[in-house]
């Protein structure tokens, strides 16, 4: 079993334990939503998604942004999962990633959305 992300106790009072395919769309989105620099032993770590939610709209920044985020999951995960198709879409203040990717381990195909909101 792996630790839950975000991180939190169970019922029993211990830390929250999740299972294998649960744990890769955990370290999926810590990889989208982490900035650079944000972590002190790894600061090239993550995609930084968070700073273009409020970015303007627009097809090079989509298709940027989908570069962007395909690129970082395949140097951090790139032993995990396979990336299929990334879809990177922003509405007002909220950007949505739509992800379909093939656990490596499994073969399984798995279909995934992520949302971050400017607010948060």
């Amino acid at each position: 079993m792996n630790v839950d992300f975000p991180f939190h106790f169970d019922a029993r009072g211990r830390s929250a334990e999740t299972g294998d395919s649960d744990h890769i769309r955990d370290l999926i989105e810590q990889v989208l939503f982490t900035a650079a620099g944000e972590r002190v032993n790894r600061p090239d770590f993550g995609c930084g998604l968070q700073r273009l939610v409020f970015a303007p709209n627009s097809d090079e920044l989509a298709a940027a942004t989908q570069f962007l985020v395909q690129g970082s999951l395949q140097q951090w995960l790139g032993d995990l999962i396979e990336v299929n198709e990334v879809v990177v879409e922003s509405d007002d203040a909220t950007l949505f990633v739509r992800l379909t990717y093939t656990e490596r381990r499994t073969q399984e195909r798995r279909t995934e959305q992520f949302a971050r909101g400017g607010a948060l």
